[in-house]
């Protein structure tokens, strides 16, 4: 991988010194500690094989800047203090993201997805025992988790689609079902599970009878089939079918049917930061193109000289600011507890395109060199075409985008694009 210039972090004029403040912490930590040691880092993403003299040297590392990191009061920024994290309320997380994507630093400030998002639904959902037993250990590292939740035989952009159940026999719940693309579930120690529950005294609608269950993947009848590959590689995401899988009732979460609100507050906040760490890979491609043209020779000029490049620039500039004021807008609507609905998808459609185009523009600058593993662009462009999918894919969200319009222009009212 080559030399990394450094992210350029300024404050930012309208919102709170907490955000700044943070910004800038954060952006410390990436330009001292993290890009000068990117190569090391992440060598094994790559499947490059480490000897054990380089294993050593990237614990080191990677251990050195997790103490930095906390000694900046930045881990977990995702959980409450009272928990060992930062306490970082939504808007400031929001912020933090697009610098620690930047560097795809996450996981050295302590957000490791699914565990993290695991974690915030059993904090929230999660009764004291619970807490004791599964969420602390996550948090300590002394376990990972995973989510289950896809279906390879349903739709997953309709979660009233869902047909692993959960029925309730005496103490204990049994599942029975087949999921796919459970994350984390080569290395989980426990998953969370989305079920149908059949419950006469709990809410009439579809939605109402879903339930989240934790469901230690040592249970008998927890068949993990594989690890799925995506884009041509293996992966952890794995297909898994549960077989008159038996759980104590005190592994449900929550209340019984209350496992399609539980989703929701993890995938309606976590859109916002999926854009977010869009934005902050965007970010990072756009900064690799524009020094590439700066260097780059040819047909006898620089590439920063030729109007098609020029071109590139321009338009990545304005996908940029475009899906960063779109996501901002939104998270500060969410944030004040208006209804973001209709932002919620139009990001989820617009950034996840937008960051596709960006990276493009970027491989295509970088020629052949963009496809390799010398640059983190590849893996962008994979992660931006999966985004598509990922969360809702993009024709859900434009249908629930003109509902939403035609709903208001239904009832007499116009569309206030102020508001």
């Amino acid at each position: 991988m080559l030399a990394p210039m450094q992210m350029n972090v300024q404050p930012i004029p309208n919102v709170s010194e907490r955000i700044n403040e943070i910004r800038q912490l954060t952006a410390q930590i990436v330009n001292r500690e993290i890009l000068p040691n990117e190569a090391m880092l992440w060598r094994s993403r790559s499947g490059e094989p480490l000897s054990p003299a380089d294993l050593d040297d990237v614990r080191e590392v990677r251990a050195h800047i997790k103490e930095t990191v906390k000694q900046a009061g930045l881990w977990a920024p995702h959980l409450p203090e009272e928990y060992g994290g930062a306490g970082l309320d939504f808007l400031e997380l929001a912020y933090m993201n697009e610098i620690l994507a930047y560097a795809m630093a996450n996981t050295l400030f302590g957000v490791v997805a699914p565990n993290s998002g695991n974690q915030k639904i059993l904090v929230k959902y999660g009764t004291d025992a619970q807490k004791e037993k599964w969420l602390m250990p996550l948090i300590e590292g002394r376990m990972e988790s995973g989510f289950s939740m896809t279906e390879p035989d349903q739709p997953g952009s309709d979660p009233r689609s869902l047909k692993t159940t959960a029925r309730r026999d005496g103490d204990e719940w049994v599942i029975n079902g087949h999921k796919w693309f459970t994350s984390n579930g080569l290395r989980a120690d426990f998953f969370i599970v989305m079920c149908r529950t059949d419950d006469p005294d709990g809410p009439a609608d579809r939605n109402g009878k879903m339930t989240q269950m934790i469901v230690p993947t040592d249970t008998p009848g927890v068949n993990i089939v594989r690890g799925i590959n995506v884009w041509g590689r293996n992966s952890d995401h794995c297909e898994i079918v549960y077989d008159d899988v038996r759980v104590p009732v005190d592994n449900q979460l929550g209340r019984t049917g209350t496992g399609h609100q539980a989703a929701q507050d993890r995938l309606g906040a976590g859109r916002v930061y999926h854009c977010m760490n869009s934005i902050g890979q965007m970010w990072r491609a756009f900064d690799l193109m524009v020094e590439r043209t700066m260097v780059r020779e040819v047909h006898g000029g620089l590439q920063e000289t030729k109007q098609f490049i020029q071109g590139f620039i321009a338009e990545s500039y304005m996908d940029i600011q475009a899906a960063r004021l779109m996501t901002i807008n939104c998270a500060e609507k969410m944030a004040a507890d208006m209804d973001a609905r209709t932002d919620i998808s139009s990001i989820k459609v617009f950034v996840p395109a937008a960051y596709e185009r960006v990276v493009d523009r970027a491989i295509q600058v970088w020629g052949a060199a963009g496809v390799t593993g010398d640059l983190p662009l590849a893996a962008m462009y994979q992660g931006a075409r999966t985004l598509r999918l990922a969360d809702g894919p993009d024709e859900v969200h434009k249908i629930l985008i003109a509902k939403n319009v035609l709903s208001r222009y239904h009832s007499g009212e116009g569309w206030d694009f102020g508001a």
